[in-house]
């Protein structure tokens, strides 16, 4: 009876990869976040990135793929920012408060002026006539609006809004206020002026002054 033959893996050939992927994720969403989707070639994230245009291809597939990912990156900080600050064992005005200042700061995080949010700095114009990414910013937009009303339903079951108070609605006007503060950031509004605009619609929203800080 014959033996049987070990199969043994196939030797690697070639360097191992000598980048950090998430590392060129980010530098590829810094590229992008500057120049947007359609100004951005893969010859500039690769000069970013220090990889070169085959390893690009590699590590994430073509542009068009590696912008999804980072549009995907950019919405997990995003919205784990903004989950934490609307953490449950916070005054509601609180929370609402560092649900901002987080936006804020993601909006001023770059070198020199503010640059707003990613999303809607790149991804709204491309999503009209592209599909995956109109996906993307949908389901992100849909998220933050639920964040925003399960808040709102603890509030209201905790008394810090009125009974009559409605979640869902609260929640539109919550996620409008963000989205308005990263256009204006984009438009060069200073920090504390678009702060003092997320409390004038903090006071609004919970029905009571909410004082500068």
């Amino acid at each position: 009876m014959a033996g049987k033959k070990h199969e043994t893996a196939p030797v690697r050939r070639g360097r191992p990869r000598a980048y950090d992927a998430e590392a060129a994720l980010k530098q590829a969403t810094e590229t992008f976040w500057k120049t947007g989707y359609s100004g951005t070639s893969l010859d500039s994230i690769a000069a970013a990135t220090g990889m070169n245009p085959p390893s690009l291809y590699a590590a994430f597939g073509n542009k068009h793929a590696l912008y999804l990912d980072a549009l995907a990156r950019y919405w997990e900080i995003s919205l784990t920012a903004t989950r934490e600050a609307l953490a449950q064992d916070r005054p509601l005005a609180e929370a609402l408060m560092l649900a901002f200042d987080a936006a804020l700061s993601i909006y001023f995080s770059g070198k020199g002026s503010a640059r707003g949010c990613f999303v809607l700095g790149t991804a709204v114009v491309e999503s009209v006539e592209d599909v995956a990414i109109r996906t993307s910013v949908a389901r992100g937009l849909r998220a933050i609006d639920a964040d925003f009303e399960a808040r709102f339903r603890t509030a209201r079951e905790r008394g810090e809004l009125k009974p009559g108070a409605d979640p869902e609605a609260l929640a539109v006007l919550a996620s409008a206020t963000m989205h308005s503060i990263a256009i204006r950031a984009r438009a060069g509004a200073r920090r504390a002026e678009l702060r003092e605009v997320a409390r004038k619609a903090v006071s609004a929203i919970c029905g009571c002054p909410v004082e500068a800080n």
